[in-house]
């Protein structure tokens, strides 16, 4: 706010001489009616020049100086803070009962930073003007700010001394207290609160808090189980003690409780769900680690249910269950949940790819495209949208359509090298099926630019290779690189063991196919491969043997039917 000087507003019309005491009395009065009239209106600037106009009138009235105070006040200037302390300072100088002089000098000088002074405008405010007590709680606020906490608590003290116990003090005390390391103080705070207020879960509940955050978990758990002892299903007490009794690994007591909590319909909607997500994200843990917890499991499931039957219509219900089925790796439960969630309005973005991620899972393929569309009709511009769609469409050998979604996928893509890669890599796959290989080789290049070590990339792109005899020399390095780095994996052995069929390498390539046998995770294409191999070394009744053990893995294929009724290799 820019305050201008008195000269800036000249009147229009010439005011009288004054002379006369009364005369300028008036004068002032005119002026500072003036001034009242612009501060209504909040022109600060113009009312701030009839109030010193009025001041050089009658410079002893400590209003004026008051008004003068009040509107530099709202400056954020520092000169301006300044000279609002000083007219403030005038003011208590001319009248020195007078609340609200005090109450604006404290707060310009909390503006300021000066809380000392502020604090000592306090008490003098205290000592000059009658029935002030109420502002024991802002004098003890100031020396919290000024970080003078003994003075502080005084404070709290002198106003309890008023008030008798209440809330507001012996809260602020208890946290001081503990803040300051004394917990024998802050305990006993609370405990005088509680004592004074034995019905209100809130002040035992609080105290608790204090405790399990200051390592006093123990004895909060006796707090909360004494009060829950007297008052019965009070929620907010139940649930942070099931919480204690997490946190201290008394998970039976823990269960207990959780169950008559979420029967109790006091207990807040919201408050269940946290439960069930910070079990959801214990799930998930135990997931990444492999360390599955099947009572846990259950339990979380059987709180899940009192939930859902209590709350059928309720999306975030149905969210969490998607959430938890997930976790363990139940996925048709969680995909039923996940379509109820959608067929609420307003369902985030999450759920839907929590949902596509699940049915692509399942090789729902068809319904993968379904809830792609219906998702992109919400969230256009979410590339994990564009990216199912087109993996599904893939899948179910639309091509065309699939290549369109994976490029709409990478225009909404930015800084995700990683995700680049996998989407270049699909289209890869989509256009070596349409016999587009240039395109095709191009994406997967650029798959391996943006990911050297994608592993899905380096397999189809060596593989596509070697059945189209291009390229032979680079696809055997793609393809010894992934066996590199995965020993044990059949189907990268298979396709360095092809690769190397397709160069006539038939020793070496017959080494890593049985390699991808001896796995014991061979399908019946490695088998028929491994029959092939022996045919080009010339042993061919065990090449018979390895493809009619492949037709029994696999089915009735004509070319290995005939392979087997000719014993020869059809090209």
């Amino acid at each position: 706010m820019v305050l201008a000087s008195p000269e800036s507003f000249a009147q229009k019309r010439k005011k009288p001489e004054v002379t006369s005491p009364s005369a300028r009395q008036r004068e002032a009065e005119f002026h500072f009616a003036e001034g009242e009239k612009y501060f209504i209106l909040e022109d600060y600037a113009k009312a701030l020049v009839y109030y010193q106009k009025a001041l050089e009138l009658n410079p002893e009235v400590g209003t004026v100086h008051y008004k003068i105070a009040e509107v530099l006040s709202k400056s954020s200037k520092e000169d301006d803070l300044i000279r609002a302390s000083l007219s403030a300072e005038q003011a208590l100088k001319f009248d020195k009962t007078n609340k609200y002089f005090y109450l604006l000098a404290a707060n310009i000088y909390n503006s300021m930073g000066k809380f000392d002074k502020s604090a000592q405008t306090y008490e003098t405010l205290l000592k000059e003007v009658k029935d002030s007590e109420d502002y024991l709680f802002e004098l003890a606020a100031v020396y919290q700010y000024a970080h003078q906490f003994d003075n502080a608590i005084k404070a709290y003290n002198r106003a309890e001394a008023v008030f008798g116990v209440n809330e507001t003090s012996s809260l602020q005390k208890l946290r001081l207290y503990f803040e300051q390391g004394d917990h024998k103080a802050g305990i006993e705070e609370g405990e005088k609160l509680i004592k004074a207020f034995p019905d209100e879960e809130r002040f035992v509940v609080g105290l608790a808090e204090y405790l399990s955050q200051h390592d006093e978990k123990t004895l909060a758990i006796n707090y909360l189980e004494k009060y829950l002892a007297a008052y019965k299903d009070q929620p907010g007490a139940a649930m942070l003690l099931a919480g204690l009794y997490r946190d201290t690994n008394q998970e039976a007591k823990a269960r207990s409780l959780l169950l008559s909590i979420f029967e109790n319909p006091q207990v807040e909607f919201n408050s269940k769900l946290i439960v069930l997500s910070t079990y959801n994200a214990e799930l998930n843990q135990n997931k990444s680690k492999s360390d599955a917890d099947s009572d846990k499991e259950a339990f979380a499931i059987r709180l899940f249910e009192k939930l859902a039957a209590a709350y059928p219509e309720e999306p975030s219900v149905h969210i969490i269950g998607g959430d938890l089925y997930l976790s363990i790796d139940k996925y048709n439960e969680a995909q039923q949940h996940y379509l109820r969630a959608i067929s609420f309005d307003e369902i985030s973005y999450e759920v839907w790819q929590n949902l596509l991620y699940l049915e692509t899972q399942l090789e729902q393929f068809d319904h993968v495209i379904e809830h792609a569309d219906k998702g992109l009709e919400l969230y256009p511009n979410q590339n994990m949208l564009y990216y199912f769609k087109g993996y599904a469409e893939t899948r179910k050998k639309k091509y065309r359509d699939a290549i369109s979604s994976l490029d709409q996928a990478k225009k909404l893509t930015t800084n995700n090298p990683s995700f680049i890669s996998e989407v270049n890599g699909i289209l890869g796959d989509a256009f070596n099926a349409l016999k587009e290989y240039d395109k095709s080789d191009k994406a997967y290049d650029e798959a391996l630019v943006a990911n050297p070590n994608n592993e899905i990339a380096l397999n189809n792109y060596s593989y596509y290779l070697a059945l189209r005899k291009s390229n032979l020399e680079k696809a055997e390095k793609m393809s010894a690189q992934l066996v590199k780095n995965n020993p044990d994996n059949a189907t990268f052995l298979d396709t360095h063991a092809w690769v190397l069929y397709s160069r006539e390498k038939y020793r070496e390539a017959k080494r890593y196919i049985e390699r991808a046998v001896s796995t014991g995770k061979a399908t019946a294409a490695h088998i028929e491969h491994y029959g092939d191999i022996l045919f080009q070394l010339g042993e061919v009744d065990e090449a018979v043997t390895q493809w009619e053990k492949a037709r029994g893995m696999n089915g009735n294929s004509e070319l290995l039917n005939k392979k087997i009724a000719n014993r020869k290799i059809y090209e």
